[in-house]
């Protein structure tokens, strides 16, 4: 378990130290997993472990944990919205708009993406 909590946290201090050094507008502990990503596909690739039985190692027993405690991160989150209430009540209808805005905007966003990138690799194809 200690050698699985190593290498979770050496790929997450990898990609601290990656985005910092080389000002990266991206946070370093998602290098850090891409890093880890890498690190696993290469393994699989050179069939060290096979990715069926990966879930059966200590990183993949820590790792399913870590993603099972997950939830508990958002009863912070949960408090302080019951906290703030009041301006939830005062702003709700201005918040509501914005978030529905940003998500059909982000939507329209991405299908026009997928479309144009699949129009590019059909004439490609």
């Amino acid at each position: 378990m200690l050698r699985a909590l190593a290498i979770l946290f050496t790929c997450q201090l990898a990609g601290e130290a990656i985005t910092r050094s080389l000002e990266l507008p991206l946070p370093g502990p998602v290098l850090g997993l891409l890093i880890l990503v890498a690190i696993l596909l290469a393994i699989e690739r050179w069939r060290l472990v096979d990715a069926a039985t990966i879930d059966e190692t200590s990183l993949g027993k820590v790792s399913n944990g870590l993603i099972a405690t997950f939830g508990i991160l958002f009863v912070p989150a949960g408090v302080g919205a019951i906290q703030e209430l009041g301006l939830l009540g005062k702003y709700g209808a201005a918040l509501a708009a914005a978030l529905l805005v940003s998500t059909v905007l982000t939507l329209v966003v991405t299908v026009s993406v997928f479309v144009g990138v699949s129009r590019l690799t059909e004439r490609k194809g």
